[in-house]
């Protein structure tokens, strides 16, 4: 999954928010320099990795995609649900995305000293360009793909993948709504036994 859903997957607790968050940037043990909330987040983000990369239908999401984008599917799909998180975002908040993206990067903003440099310097382009709430739209799903395929020097064509968001967009947004039921499920359990073994 990508940034806006393992925000959302981490129950509104902001140490473990800022885990989930940062996670890839931190390899192997290395996790085990923060403190303990960061931690629990940074091991439930890879446990919701690894639960996603193997689940039947996120593979026939990136199935799509594997033609033209092989390896780079499974990225271009972890956007994709971003995008219909956001587009149906009241099924699953209360609170307005806009608000519940505010207050994400203030708890960023508070945090700022803890994050790994490359996050340090990605946070405050990040705020500028507002990058979560753009996923609520093509346009910015477009925008967000063209910066992948920059970060990938062209290599992976990320930038035409909203071709096939246009053209599987139904299929898509099905595979997300029945795939996120499950992840929150899973999700929410994990971060309980996660949060039990600190004795959060």
């Amino acid at each position: 999954m990508n940034y806006l859903a393992h925000i959302y997957l981490s129950g509104g607790k902001k140490h473990l928010t800022i885990g989930n968050f940062i996670a890839d940037g931190i390899r192997g043990n290395r996790y085990k320099n923060y403190p303990e909330e960061i931690q629990a987040g940074i091991i439930l983000h890879r446990e919701i990795d690894t639960y996603t990369d193997a689940h039947s239908i996120f593979r026939r999401s990136t199935k799509r995609l594997h033609k033209n984008y092989g390896h780079y599917s499974g990225v271009i799909v972890d956007i994709f649900y971003d995008h219909f998180l956001a587009k149906n975002w009241k099924q699953y908040s209360d609170i307005t995305l806009a608000d519940y993206i505010d207050d994400f990067y203030e708890n960023l903003i508070n945090h700022i000293d803890i994050l790994p440099p490359h996050f340090k310097k990605m946070t405050p382009i990040m705020i500028e360009g507002n990058w979560l709430l753009s996923y609520e739209t093509i346009d910015g799903i477009q925008l967000v793909m063209n910066g992948m395929n920059r970060r990938t020097k062209g290599l992976s064509k990320m930038n035409e993948a909203t071709k096939e968001l246009k053209e599987h967009y139904k299929a898509f947004e099905k595979d997300f709504t029945e795939f996120f039921d499950e992840l929150i499920e899973f999700s929410s359990k994990k971060r309980i036994k996660i949060e039990k073994q600190f004795n959060l």
